[in-house]
């Protein structure tokens, strides 16, 4: 336990240590506090999440895509998940062996467990026998390239409850409105949005992330885009959060072919799938 008023009530120092938030001697830099301070800013958005899931079940299962060194999966666990004592789990998907086994020796050191690592990427965890057919949460922060797009495929697929994303990378958009710019340019003043190269980047990462919203709006969740606080040196700090609501997907549908029509992205159907698109994905309704 730690007097330090930016370290939250009940927090291992031991964890903060290891996690290298903390110094040896239990001080905190400038660096390392911003760093706690974006978790714990996520940790705010993602608790109430959490309560809701034990208002109808005992167990909770959370899956955090493109975990990294899993500061976000420690950080749960120590201020939510090891109090519960009963089958709820985190797993972390990472791609890098080395970091995998860093933070399974860190729970085990810890004596965390309900965590579970695995070296899988997010495509690959979609069909792992290592997860659970349902998840009841997904978080994917930075989940880099079309990591994000298979964190929501893989949300569907495990029909989960909530899911929370801070979207990376969107490269794959801009490169399809900049491939098709030249039929639109004559035909189509709006195209103008998206012109100059800077503007194809930014403009493609927006898009990127309002289809994005309207496919999660078509399988029938609630939608919320807020920014993060405390990310003020990074550009990526939009937070979009889902809650299965059981909603008609007509509308957002619509919406999100109009759209992908109106802008060339047809080819990309596929990855924005509704449940018209993909059959094999059953919609919740």
């Amino acid at each position: 336990m730690s007097n330090n008023p930016d370290i939250k009530h009940g927090q291992s120092v031991e964890l903060l240590k290891e996690l290298h938030i903390l110094t040896r001697d239990g001080k905190l830099n400038q660096d390392s506090r911003r760093k706690l301070k974006q978790v714990y800013h996520l940790y705010q958005f993602i608790e109430p999440l959490l309560q809701a899931v034990q208002q109808d079940q005992a167990d909770i299962s959370l899956v955090d895509h493109g975990a990294g060194k899993s500061y976000l999966g420690f950080i749960l666990y120590d201020l939510f998940f090891k109090k519960l004592n009963d089958k709820s789990r985190i797993y972390g998907i990472e791609t890098r062996d080395e970091l995998v086994t860093k933070s399974q020796e860190l729970a085990q050191r810890l004596k965390f467990s309900g965590m579970s690592f695995l070296n899988l990427s997010v495509a690959e965890s979609i069909s792992s026998t290592q997860l659970p057919a349902t998840v009841d949460v997904v978080t994917a922060l930075h989940a880099c390239n079309t990591a994000t797009d298979d964190a929501i495929r893989f949300a569907l697929q495990k029909k989960a409850k909530f899911v929370v994303l801070v979207p990376c990378c969107q490269a794959e958009v801009a490169s399809v409105l900049k491939k098709n710019k030249g039929k639109s340019l004559g035909r189509d003043a709006l195209t103008e949005l998206w012109r100059h190269p800077i503007h194809t980047r930014e403009f493609g990462s927006h898009v990127t992330n309002v289809l994005r919203c309207l496919q999660l709006e078509a399988h029938g969740y609630q939608v919320n885009v807020t920014e993060l606080v405390g990310w003020e040196h990074s550009m990526k700090n939009e937070l979009i959060i889902a809650s299965y609501k059981g909603l008609p997907s007509g509308r957002p549908s619509k919406r999100l072919q109009e759209v992908m029509r109106e802008l060339g992205l047809e080819e990309m159907s596929e990855r924005f799938f509704t449940p018209k698109i993909a059959p094999e994905f059953v919609s919740q309704e």
